[in-house]
């Protein structure tokens, strides 16, 4: 009876897990997801290659001459995040929003099942590891895909946990090391290409599982052969094929920045994205709500967060007897710290959000329920505590969002529920799409031009309400067809009119109220 009881618990703790999620995939099906700018962008990618552009080029209105078109290779973002809805897409015949909605609900199954084998590969039970599952799925980061399609990430937490589970599968080096390897960088890069500070990490850690029996040099060399030549092979082709051809997020640089943020925020990834504590301040630095804490006041608590997460990392180390996890936590943990504080340090342009540290917080969870659970009662009884907390705010923000997401966003031909519009907006601009061949679309967010499919698109950055731009970056010269400019009704006076002085060969703009909340500008006269 002793071993049938946690078997019992541990199957029933999954069946609620896998009963919650199909209720959420369900839902996602009904009432397709909105796209974060991010994953917006890559789509505009891929419509410009529908329309003839070659791979992950980008086709752009000039801002010299609108009348002509400009190219760019776009290594912004990793390209999976369009080319795998675009393959659900193609394959199935349906529109652009159920696609993201397959992608999503396929990447959030398959990530769970992955981190569950992963917990399991490192030695952990079954009961911890179907609650280190659960934990993960009362993470805000697990239900905000249901809401936003933020792309790469989607798709890295659906790899990402296969990933570690074959790090920690390497028994031996030979051609099966060398096709994992060579294969796994491929596919996490085409996910999102930050992976390959983790993908770094789960290489360093099979060399040292496969060399640290052997103080001979020659083996550490050996095996560092095997895993090193298709390592670089593989890196070799992203960065020719890829990287080498636009700016990415890590190649630019704006001087240096010796902040204690810098350093203190990767060192607390692991309360931040493990246990939900930047969400649950709303961003402690990039908020993504209302503000809760004072810039002071947040670096104080980051730099309080940072010394737990490492007083936590160094317990687990202690009490856990299962030596390849804490080994695999380090490293992940390690090289999380030094590419994030190194970038933070260049001041990249990368922002301060505990969603880029996700992976830290995976692996941290099942051995932080195994060093609790082997404690006090009480500390059990913190740690559940701050889980449900974790969980009442995250279901809170979903179900909140997911009434704003049904009642309060419009669809268009792409399916896609669009965030910056009303449907009597976004009808009339159809509309417009089909009855016009040359005009030119302006909107302030990226995927709104998704849904233009006949005529080019220009995308702004949304003014401020001191105006406190770069005119240079608005202003696009000459004249072609008729342009249309979608603003919303609040933007009626001075933002409205720096936007139309940002097209100076144009003359005679008319206004058209679409609704309550929408205005159109458009003109067609040359100046």
């Amino acid at each position: 009876m002793m071993l049938t009881k946690p078997y019992k618990i541990h199957h029933l703790i999954l069946s609620v897990i896998f009963t919650g999620v199909i209720v959420l995939n369900i839902l996602l099906l009904l009432n397709p997801a909105a796209i974060f700018p991010d994953a917006s962008w890559g789509f505009q990618v891929l419509r410009s290659m529908q329309h003839g552009s070659g791979f992950n080029i980008i086709t752009q209105v000039s801002t010299w001459d609108i009348s002509a078109n400009t190219s760019e290779f776009k290594s912004w973002w990793s390209p999976g995040q369009y080319l795998v809805p675009a393959l659900f897409k193609t394959l199935l015949g349906i529109k652009l929003g159920q696609a993201i909605s397959i992608t999503i609900i396929l990447c959030q199954l398959s990530g769970l099942a992955g981190l569950y084998a992963c917990f399991k590969k490192a030695g952990f039970s079954q009961m911890i590891s179907a609650l280190s599952v659960g934990v993960i799925c009362l993470q805000q980061a697990f239900f905000s895909p249901y809401i936003f399609y933020s792309g790469g990430e989607v798709l890295l937490f659906g790899v990402i946990g296969w990933f570690l589970y074959g790090c920690l599968s390497v028994k031996k080096p030979g051609p099966a090391l060398v096709a994992f390897v060579l294969l796994s960088g491929w596919v996490g890069f085409i996910a999102k290409s930050s992976f390959l500070w983790m993908y770094g990490a789960g290489l360093i850690f099979i060399w040292i599982q496969l060399s640290k029996n052997s103080s001979a040099i020659v083996t550490w060399l050996r095996n560092g052969f095997w895993i090193g030549v298709p390592a670089v092979l593989s890196v070799a082709v992203i960065y020719l094929l890829y990287l080498s051809k636009g700016n990415n997020p890590s190649s630019q640089s704006g001087g240096l920045s010796f902040s204690v943020n810098a350093f203190t925020f990767p060192l607390a990834s692991p309360l931040l994205a493990g246990f939900s504590f930047d969400d649950l301040a709303n961003g402690f630095i990039f908020h993504n709500d209302t503000i809760l804490f004072s810039p002071v006041q947040a670096k104080m608590i980051i730099a309080i967060l940072a010394l737990l997460s490492m007083a936590l990392v160094y317990f687990i180390c202690k009490r856990s007897p299962f030596t390849a996890y804490n080994m695999l936590m380090v490293l992940v943990y390690g090289f999380a710290i030094l590419f994030f504080g190194w970038a933070y340090l260049r001041k990249a342009d990368i922002s301060y959000e505990g969603r880029h540290f996700r992976t830290v917080g995976l692996v941290v969870v099942p051995g932080t329920i195994y060093l609790f659970s082997n404690k006090n009662r009480i500390l059990g009884y913190m740690l559940g505590t701050l889980v449900a907390v974790i969980g009442f705010f995250s279901i809170r923000f979903y179900s909140r969002s997911y009434i704003a997401l049904k009642q309060d966003t419009a669809h268009g031909p792409m399916g896609i529920a669009q965030q910056f519009i009303d449907q009597p907006s976004l009808n009339y601009i159809h509309q417009l799409d089909l009855q016009n061949h040359n005009a030119i679309f302006v909107f302030l967010s990226p995927d709104l031009g998704l849904e233009i499919q006949n005529n080019r698109i220009i995308t702004l950055d949304p003014l401020n309400r001191d105006i406190s731009i770069n005119f240079d970056e608005y202003l696009h010269k000459g004249h072609a067809g008729p342009v249309y400019i979608l603003l919303p009704h609040e933007y009626i006076g001075v933002r409205a009119n720096m936007i139309l002085k940002a097209f100076p060969r144009y003359k005679g703009f008319s206004l058209k109220e679409l609704s309550d909340d929408y205005v159109l500008y458009f003109a067609t006269q040359a100046r």
